[in-house]
């Protein structure tokens, strides 16, 4: 009898133990699906671009920009599950927009001065190199030192890092002609009205390849990263930011460049 009712309590305690963890797994679970559902069920994710690209753009009937990294935010949004639209700011603005919310999401350089409100992706998703162009038997240039005295055409709207204020600081005596466009500023390198072109590969590769341009050479004088930007207002910023950064390793990010840069 005592072996019984012995039994019958080691019954009763299992019985228990597993409808604690029965419960506990249904609230993991749901909990789960929550976070989920409150990630995907937000309406749009708003995304914001450079006006400025890194890449040969094209100009829309809303006269927006089109660049390549726009096929590259489609592509990841479209694996995530999110509907989005998209907006091209100038950069001041754009950053701006992710520092108060207004914008959710982007693609740039990871910039000092929205660390306290964006995450960045722990990985570059894009990197491009930052080039000195130039035609003939000119000495080459390897850092910004050997642009001095020199003429120099750059594009209006780029920073270049640091070098935007080392070419325009009157004491490095550099003459400095400012474009509106990619393809402007190779034409004017190929007619000789400067020596130099400070352009990104990302951009210029398009133009070389399509135009012939007699003995021109290139030499690196930096390397630009880009990196997945999401504002913190942005609801479970942190979890959305996993699953954006597991989705875009899967992701052959040269092969969709190339091909929407083909078209």
């Amino acid at each position: 009898m005592l072996k019984s009712t012995q039994v019958q309590k080691n019954k009763n305690i299992f019985q228990n133990i597993f409808t604690i963890y029965s419960l506990i797994l249904i609230l993991v679970v749901n909990c789960s699906a929550d976070l989920n559902n409150n990630i995907e069920n937000k309406t749009e994710i708003k995304y914001g671009y450079p006006n400025q690209s890194i890449f040969i753009a094209t100009v829309n009937g809303k006269e927006q920009p089109i660049t390549p990294m726009l096929s590259v935010a489609k592509e990841l949004f479209e694996r995530a599950n999110l509907s989005w639209n998209s907006t091209a700011y100038p950069a001041k603005r754009l950053f701006r927009n992710l520092k108060n919310g207004e914008t959710d999401f982007s693609i740039l350089v990871r910039a000092s001065s929205l660390l306290e409100s964006c995450i960045f992706s722990k990985k570059p998703v894009y990197s491009t190199d930052l080039n000195i162009y130039y035609i003939g038997d000119k000495p080459p240039v390897i850092t910004k030192e050997d642009l001095i005295g020199k003429s120099i055409v750059t594009i209006r709207g780029y920073s270049y890092g640091k070098l935007r204020k080392f070419i325009e600081d009157p004491k490095n005596n550099i003459t400095n002609e400012v474009t509106n466009t990619h393809n402007s500023a190779f034409r004017m390198l190929e007619l000789g009205r400067v020596d130099y072109l400070l352009d990104y590969e990302s951009a210029a590769k398009d133009i070389i390849s399509k135009n012939s341009i007699s003995k021109i050479q290139s030499n690196t004088i930096n390397q630009l990263n880009v990196f997945l930007v999401l504002s913190k207002y942005y609801p479970n910023a942190d979890e959305l930011m996993k699953r954006l950064e597991s989705i875009v390793e899967s992701i052959n990010i040269n092969e969709i460049i190339s091909k929407t840069s083909n078209n």
